[in-house]
């Protein structure tokens, strides 16, 4: 079996920490690089109920898109959720690695992920990042339906090809819009509004649309908007990431396993529908 340091190598040559941004905390989070490593569980969250898998499984590594800790911290007693999730990963000699903004950079990375996952064929970047010359890396992506579908048919699409959430999808839009080419993000995606707008395509999925960048991005430009629960257009990475790594390991010869959690760690837990006529 590989050692700790060893997996995190392969895992930071896949998402290199550099592509992260600048407020984002990513890396191994606890964790003895002498240690040996012979299972790997993928999640998108580390709370507890992932934890509590990763010991039932045997892992010896978590690997998780969100951190655990983003703004720091001066205390990791297990007196919070978090200290106590800390505790629990150490006391059974489990490690804990991030990748977060730089697995969302990379290329395959996250939307690249939920782009297969809804149906579409990438051709590129929504927001290129400047410092890859091959312009394939960057925020977002830019993918063809094919065929097109209207907006209605695209949504039940987009819903069939995520894991279910009690929220389910969102759509803004006429429902008998022709749909065919379309900006994803994984994770809240707000912040590209303008980008999927001033790239001209029919749709944006993503997830967290708040209600007036939303409003305002409908009045600027006929773009349909598909927001699904954020933790579900996550979710599809893990399974990219858990095959790349696995591949690594082929590569290597490394006695290494590799399991993705399908525990739902979204937050929204119920959904009451109202009576509603468009």
């Amino acid at each position: 079996m590989p050692n700790l340091s060893e997996v995190i190598s392969a895992l930071e040559e896949l998402y290199p920490p550099q592509w992260a941004e600048s407020w984002d905390a990513v890396g191994l989070v606890c964790g003895d690089p002498e240690a040996r490593v012979g299972r790997v569980l993928f999640a998108v969250d580390p709370v507890q109920d992932v934890v509590d898998e990763a010991v039932e499984w045997g892992a010896d590594l978590v690997v998780t898109h969100h951190p655990l800790y983003l703004r720091g911290t001066t205390s990791v007693a297990a007196t919070g959720f978090k200290g106590r999730v800390v505790h629990r990963l150490i006391s059974s000699g489990i490690a804990l690695h991030v990748a977060h903004t730089n697995a969302d950079h990379a290329d395959p990375g996250v939307s690249d992920a939920l782009a297969e996952a809804v149906g579409l064929r990438v051709t590129g970047p929504l927001v290129p990042d400047p410092a890859d010359p091959a312009g394939r890396r960057g925020s977002g992506r830019i993918g063809l339906l094919e065929p097109p579908l209207t907006l209605a048919a695209f949504a039940a699409q987009v819903a069939l090809g995520l894991p279910a959430t009690a929220t389910g999808v969102r759509v803004a839009g006429d429902p008998d819009r022709l749909i065919s080419r379309v900006a994803v993000c994984g994770g809240a995606g707000d912040s590209f509004l303008a980008d999927a707008r001033a790239a001209g395509v029919d749709a944006y999925v993503t997830s967290d649309l708040r209600h007036h960048p939303a409003s305002e991005a409908a009045e600027a430009a006929p773009l349909a908007l598909v927001d699904a629960a954020h933790w579900a257009t996550e979710w599809p990475w893990l399974n990219l990431a858990a095959r790349s790594l696995a591949a690594v390991s082929d590569k290597h010869d490394w006695q290494l396993e590799t399991k993705v959690s399908h525990r739902v760690t979204d937050p929204w837990t119920a959904h009451a529908p109202m009576p509603y006529t468009a």
